[in-house]
Formats: structure tokens, C-alpha cells, sequence
């Protein structure tokens, strides 16, 4: 038996692969710190970050209003759990309720978390047990959230999962009608696709489902995970298409990097006992998380993650490059198409001092902090070019 590590001094990447269970193929930097859309490496070499701990982090690294935020909220209650009322938990869940126009709010850890409060309050709500995801769709790795997730290198070693999940065309309002049955709970669906390759649906695509949910007595759930907390250009992105689903849930992006998940309904509401989480919701979590929200708006981040997105896709497109297929996305949560597969350019922008990640082979996915600045958008954009050149 192992009671410690050989050497306490040896690299992070030996001691990962002694001691940490292997789940993730890392990318061989070794971060130490970080400052705004910046990275730097145990080297002291730094990047540009376009990533953002995969849309988690919308302020960025050490933001002065967050860093403040954790240390007044550090100095109070840890997690008092929620046996208690306590008011970091209160305020946030009712800025939440008023951003977003939803009614109630339910606090968890994470967007898997969230996804599995989701199915389970459709369940509870209506007494159904079917439910409607889509192709490529992704929406978690628990049990639940992973039968609404698509690829089958997720889903085959923890087979059997929920039985009652059908899978259709993404985009298509048509497919999810002919799917339908009187023992469908609720439809879940991301408004943009992010592991699938950022796949955006038609512009009608959310108000036709919801449609089509409220004749059938559908619940729809809408999965802003990755799109939420002002990636798009609004807070939540189904607010663009004007329209309201029945829950919706989020993470990611909500407390800056601190563990934290959210599902939010309308007319919906657990019974005492039916759900519940020990971490979810802690007050010292809420308190930033709130702190966050506020920075996001106050600070315009959602109009200027419109405009950096817009002037990056734009310019890629104006490249003309003939290894581009195509650029899609909304805001700062974009996917460029290779005509190959794009791990050989993610390494050669590494390489160019910029950190990115690839999403279905051949998409390179950009989701950096909301706070980019023009000056950020345009030193991508010159190491893009030349790395397709």
C-alpha cells in the first residue's frame, strides 16, 4: 500500500499519473497562474487563454471584483448547509429568478447536476418517465444526464442507462413531433450544440419546440450550460428567441470557476425529499456567484462578448483560407471547421502561445473569458492566420 508520494517535489504531471485516476488526456502545459485572458506556465511562459476552463471562467483569472468577492465571502459562512435559510443562497436564487424571468431555482454543483435536477423535476411533475434529447447532444456524465448524452464513447461501458430516452435530428421541430408520446415528461435540448462542434439550430428551432411542447403537455428543458451567464450575447441564450422554456439549466460560468450548477423553472417545484445536495447552493459559493452576475452586467460583458465574437468570426471568414470549412457560433462561444481534423493546429497554436481545445474531431472550439478585449480578439486572429497559412 502507498502512503505518499515517492517524491513530493516531482513534477505535477508524475504525481498525476501516481496518484490521480485517469480521466482526462491532458495537454502537456503545466499552469501556475493566471491574470485576466491570461495564462502562465511553470516555465513562466505565457498564453492567451481561449478557453476559459471551458467557458468557466467569464471574468477571467483574478479579476479584482472577484477576488474581492472571495475574500468577503470567505471571511463568513463556509456552508451551513441547507437545513438553514441563509441569505447568500436567497439573494442569489432571486437575482436568478429576475434575470432569467423563471420562478424558482434549484442549487447543485455542476451542469451534470443540474441536468439530473432537471429530469428529475420533469418526472416528478408530470408522472412521465419518457424523454426526447437530440443527436450529438451532450448533457452530462451522472446517469441520468449521460442517457440524454449522444456519443456513444460516453454512454456503452455504463450501459443499461435510462431506457425511455429516444434520440433526434437536432434542429428539427418535425423530428421531435413524430418522437413524441403520451409518455413523453419533457424534450432537452442545448440551444447551441458545444461538444458536438458548436452547432447552431435554425433561428426558429427553441420558439417552434416550445410550441409544439406546450400542445403535446411537454415539458421543454433548455441545457444552457455552456451557453449561459452571458456567453452569447444574453444572459441565458433562449432569451434571444423570445421565448420561455419550462426549465432551463445552467453552470459553468456562474461563480467564475467555483463549483456551481443552477435548474431553474416555472410552475414547477420539488416536494421536500425528492431532491437535495449537501454542497449545492453553500453560502460561501452563492455569495460570489451573485457578486459575478452583478460584474457581468455591470461591467456590459455580454454586449462586448457579441461584438468580440462577431469582429473574430468575421475575420476568419475574410481569411479565405482554403483549410477553413466554415466558422459558427454566437458571441464568444465559437467553433471553426477544419478540413481536417484539428488537433495538428490546436498544437501549433500552443506552440503560437494560444490556448484553445477541439470539440468532434475537426472543430476548433473558442470559448474565452467575456472580458476579451479587441487587442485579444486581434493577437488570436494574427496566430490563427499563421498557423493556417
Amino acid at each position: 500500500m502507498k502512503h505518499g508520494p515517492k517524491d513530493p517535489t516531482a513534477p505535477a504531471s508524475a504525481q498525476e499519473q501516481e496518484f490521480i485516476m485517469n480521466t482526462y488526456a491532458r495537454y502537456p502545459v503545466h499552469l501556475v497562474s493566471g491574470a485576466g485572458c491570461r495564462l502562465t506556465d511553470a516555465s513562466g511562459r505565457t498564453y492567451l487563454d481561449m478557453l476559459s476552463g471551458i467557458a468557466s471562467c467569464p471574468l477571467g483569472h483574478a479579476h479584482p471584483k472577484f477576488v474581492e468577492s472571495v475574500r468577503r465571502h470567505a471571511e463568513g459562512l463556509s456552508n451551513a448547509s441547507n437545513l438553514y435559510y441563509t441569505d447568500n443562497q436567497a439573494r442569489f436564487a432571486a437575482e436568478l429568478c429576475r434575470v432569467s424571468s423563471m420562478e424558482k431555482c434549484f442549487f447543485s454543483n455542476s451542469g451534470s447536476e443540474s441536468n439530473e435536477a432537471a429530469l428529475k423535476l420533469a418526472m416528478a411533475a408530470t408522472g412521465k418517465k419518457h424523454f426526447i434529447a437530440c443527436v450529438g447532444a451532450f448533457h452530462g456524465r451522472t446517469l441520468g444526464s449521460l442517457s440524454a448524452t449522444y456519443e456513444p464513447k460516453y454512454r456503452s461501458a455504463f450501459e443499461p442507462l435510462m431506457p425511455a430516452m429516444d434520440f433526434v435530428a437536432y434542429g428539427s421541430a418535425d423530428a421531435v413531433k413524430k418522437a413524441i408520446t403520451a409518455q413523453t415528461a419533457a424534450v432537452i435540448v442545448e440551444s447551441i450544440q458545444g461538444e458536438a462542434g458548436v452547432i447552431v439550430p435554425p433561428e426558429s428551432y427553441l420558439a417552434e419546440l416550445l410550441e409544439l411542447c406546450e400542445s403535446k403537455d411537454v415539458l421543454l428543458v433548455v441545457d444552457e450550460v455552456q451557453t449561459g451567464n452571458g456567453r452569447t450575447g444574453t444572459y441565458f441564450e433562449w432569451q434571444s428567441h423570445g421565448i420561455r422554456p419550462h426549465i432551463t439549466t445552467t453552470a459553468k460560468g456562474l461563480a467564475n470557476g467555483l463549483p456551481m450548477g443552477a435548474t431553474l423553472a416555472r410552475g414547477l417545484d420539488f416536494k421536500p425529499g425528492q431532491h437535495g445536495t449537501t454542497f449545492g447552493g453553500n453560502t460561501f459559493v452563492a455569495g460570489v456567484g451573485f457578486d459575478v452576475l452583478r460584474a457581468i452586467h455591470d461591467e456590459k460583458l455580454m454586449p462586448n462578448a457579441e461584438r468580440q465574437g462577431r469582429h473574430i468570426m468575421d475575420a476568419v471568414r475574410d481569411m479565405g483560407k482554403k483549410t477553413v470549412r466554415g466558422v459558427r457560433g454566437k458571441g464568444l462561444m465559437m467553433g471553426i471547421q477544419l478540413d481536417d481534423r484539428a488537433k495538428p493546429t490546436l498544437e501549433a497554436l500552443r506552440q503560437g502561445g494560444v490556448l484553445a481545445n477541439v470539440a468532434h474531431e475537426n472543430t476548433l472550439r473558442l470559448l474565452p473569458p467575456l472580458i476579451l478585449k479587441q487587442s485579444d480578439a486581434d493577437e488570436f486572429l494574427q496566430t490563427f492566420n499563421e498557423v493556417v497559412q
